[in-house]
């Protein structure tokens, strides 16, 4: 299975987040680490998928300013918060003999507010990095149709992202 993975550095590139950014080099991770993450979390929940040769997904860094007017803008809500999912599929997807078996299912995009992972890793006094590798793995499960009504689904939810960090080596408790 591949993941083609476009990422979108907009908190790292722009020169507003210098400042913030002059002493936490954790915040930044490399494309390849970001695409190798995903390639391993998809590959575990492989089962649950559709089937197709090659997923697609989007992921884009940014700050709280931005997340903030897409939170409003798709949900109402005036506030910045942590990571958004915009999934592409419905919970019925169409069989892989109905797709175009050569082309990549698009799963949908992923935001990060860094300027939020930051605030949160400080407060759970882990690494900024280990923040948005778990807010990537949040995203990425609602991106499959995981969602968290409640309180049991969301720990449910929060014991698969806990999994997923394990696989990649880095062990983290929600709790």
């Amino acid at each position: 299975m591949r993941v083609e993975l476009y990422v979108q550095d907009y908190y790292h590139e722009s020169s507003q987040s210098d400042a913030l950014n002059s002493g936490n080099k954790d915040a930044h991770i490399a494309v390849e680490t970001w695409k190798d993450w995903f390639e391993r979390w998809l590959n575990i929940l492989h089962p649950s998928l559709s089937p197709a040769p090659t997923y697609e997904i989007g992921l884009r860094l940014t700050d709280n300013r931005e997340i903030c007017t897409l939170n409003y803008e798709y949900r109402h809500q005036n506030k910045p918060t942590d990571v958004l999912s915009f999934a592409a599929l419905e919970v019925d997807t169409p069989a892989l003999s109905e797709m175009d078996a050569q082309e990549p299912l698009y799963l949908g995009d992923i935001v990060i507010s860094v300027e939020t992972a930051q605030q949160q890793a400080q407060q759970q006094e882990h690494p900024v990095s280990t923040e948005l590798c778990w807010l990537a793995a949040h995203g990425l499960l609602h991106l499959l149709g995981w969602d968290h009504p409640d309180e049991e689904s969301l720990n449910q939810m929060l014991k698969q992202q806990v999994m997923l960090l394990k696989c990649i080596g880095i062990d983290i408790d929600f709790e």
